[in-house]
């Protein structure tokens, strides 16, 4: 969400901030409806104040007698009643109009981010580890399948496509990636452990900046909820409508939470597999910072995901998005790409963005300094720490074994009962 007011102390610049993502001019068109909302006030006040001095007069009428002009008066209080309200209504649907505006508008982007209209135009700026390049390496679900332990046959009888079933040694594998995420991020890196609900109302969905745009990318019950396609919607909202104090910052949280996605935009691609599921497991950390610490918890935050793979040894890269591959609400993200044997590729496995005060403004959640009055709107970050079942293919297409079994990881084996390899089951 966007500061009207700083649009109108530099239209300019806001113009050309989203020329960078590719649209049209919009500061004319917002600051003409924000004088159509401002113009409404004036007269909304202006009649409060005819009214307010016409009550006085009433009394004053009555008090000399004159009760024809107290008639007269009340005849006028009346009437001004009925045109102030069709004023604040006037007023409120202006309002309502540019805040819809407003919303429809993707975040500005910081200085750094480098242009570009895809994917194919995001800058690398780091690798950790040595790919395997193997042009007969199997792909995860080949792997998966082989060892009997991933079913998306039996998942597609029960829920359709894009569903897996995971059994017996993938399964408890699953489950002990997600409990050593959390146990990194909140033993090592600060993060409090959340357990949040996964269905929310639309005002939690819209405070993150999913709803109104991108609604047809989630699932909503028929009741009025939504499925949360990540947990960042719940963490971040959990400071919606506050004011914090200022020495609480930052604030971390973390959660491993399912997560629901209709892939709406995804026809054809990764259609085997798990790489685009419609529900998945996700260890997501959000920070909730100050206006001056954003840029420094973004690194911090990459940092925590990278030291996921590299307790896993699974090689990676960490790269910039450009202004055309970038998220709605982000000013910056960096992805982390781990490699994929099975792809000859690296595949997003991460994303950690920076959004300023753009969430905040959408919740209205702010902070205040000791011995201050003013309240200014908390900046957020969000990134997935990680995602568990594309964690998962990672490991399964690096740690295969030559006989079609799979090798735990070391750091996980304390989470499987100390097992060391996992190995077909066509039971």
């Amino acid at each position: 969400m966007h500061d009207i007011n700083a649009i109108r102390d530099n239209p300019d610049a806001f113009d050309v901030a989203l020329k960078r993502r590719g649209l049209e001019p919009q500061a004319a068109d917002l600051l003409r409806r924000d004088d159509a909302r401002r113009k409404a006030i004036g007269v909304a006040q202006d009649l409060q104040t005819k009214r307010n001095d016409a009550s006085k007069k009433i009394g004053q009428a009555k008090g000399q007698g004159d009760e024809a002009l107290a008639q007269k008066l009340m005849d006028d209080v009346a009437q001004l009643k009925d045109d102030l309200q069709k004023a604040e209504d006037a007023e409120r649907t202006l309002k309502s109009e540019l805040d819809t505006a407003l919303a429809a508008l993707p975040n500005v982007l910081m200085d750094d981010i480098p242009d570009g209209a895809d994917e194919q135009d995001n800058v690398e700026i780091r690798r950790w580890g040595t790919p395997q390049e193997n042009p007969s390496a199997l792909e995860h679900f080949e792997i998966g399948e082989n060892l009997g332990q991933m079913d998306f046959e039996a998942a597609a009888r029960l829920s359709g496509s894009r569903f897996v079933v995971l059994r017996d040694g993938l399964a408890q594998l699953e489950r002990a990636l997600g409990n050593f995420m959390l146990d990194l991020h909140v033993n090592e890196f600060g993060y409090r452990e959340v357990s949040p609900p996964v269905l929310v109302r639309d005002e939690a969905v819209f405070g993150v900046g999913q709803l109104p745009k991108f609604k047809d990318d989630l699932f909503r019950t028929e009741n009025g909820y939504w499925l949360t396609s990540t947990s960042e919607v719940t963490l971040s909202n959990l400071v919606r409508e506050q004011i914090l104090d200022h020495v609480s910052l930052p604030l971390r949280f973390t959660a491993l939470t399912e997560c629901f996605r209709s892939e709406s935009g995804s026809a054809g691609r990764d259609t085997r597999g798990m790489i685009r599921l419609h529900q998945f497991s996700k260890v997501e950390l959000v920070s909730i910072v100050d206006a001056e610490q954003g840029e420094a918890e973004l690194e911090r935050k990459i940092k925590c995901a990278e030291t996921v793979l590299q307790r896993l040894n699974l090689p990676y890269r960490v790269v910039t998005l450009c202004a055309g591959d970038i998220g709605f609400g982000s000013r910056k993200t960096y992805d982390l790409e781990v490699w994929l044997p099975g792809q000859n590729a690296y595949r997003e496995i991460s994303s950690c963005s920076y959004c300023g005060s753009f969430q905040g403004r959408r919740m209205n959640a702010r902070y205040r300094a000791e011995g201050e009055k003013q309240t200014h709107f908390v900046h957020t970050l969000n990134g997935s720490g990680l995602a568990v079942g594309r964690t998962l293919v990672a490991v399964l297409e690096n740690y295969i074994n030559e006989d079609g079994s799979v090798t735990v990881p070391e750091v996980l084996r304390n989470y499987m009962g100390g097992r060391e390899k996992i190995e077909a089951n066509h039971g």
